[in-house]
């Protein structure tokens, strides 16, 4: 499956530990990152990821055409709702798209966890049906 790895600056942190605890699973798959967000797993993780441009110089649009295309099964995107900044990626345009196009998202560790260990027990193979 295709996974999406998006993350403020404030949340890239949390998705660098979040990738080191569930690398099993996720190498598994095949993983796209905007660019900061790829470059920082990769090097905690040594997984292959296919890195857009960053967020705001249009990797969130190419994320956006990859969901649109349905080529993107599972989205990851750590936000932070405390304090965005104006040059990091909108996540209401990525949430309305996976919404309109019924692509799982996580925005929260809580749920990226739920939908990890769903993606690994094969609960998210409905996906396949769609391609």
């Amino acid at each position: 499956m295709n996974i999406g790895l998006v993350a403020h600056d404030a949340k890239k942190k949390l998705m660098q530990n979040f990738c080191i605890a569930y690398r099993g699973i996720l190498s598994k798959h095949h993983l796209y990152a905007t660019e900061t967000t790829g470059i920082l797993v990769e090097n905690v993780t040594n997984l292959s990821i296919h890195k857009y441009l960053a967020g705001h110089l249009g990797g969130k649009q190419q994320i956006g055409s990859q969901i649109e295309h349905n080529e993107m099964d599972l989205l990851i995107f750590f936000r932070d709702p405390l304090s965005p900044r104006s040059h990091e990626p909108d996540v209401n345009d990525i949430v309305k798209l996976c919404d309109m196009y019924n692509i799982p998202i996580a925005t929260n560790i809580a749920t990226a966890e739920a939908l990890i260990l769903a993606l690994d027990r094969g609960d998210l193979d409905w996906r396949e049906m769609y391609r």
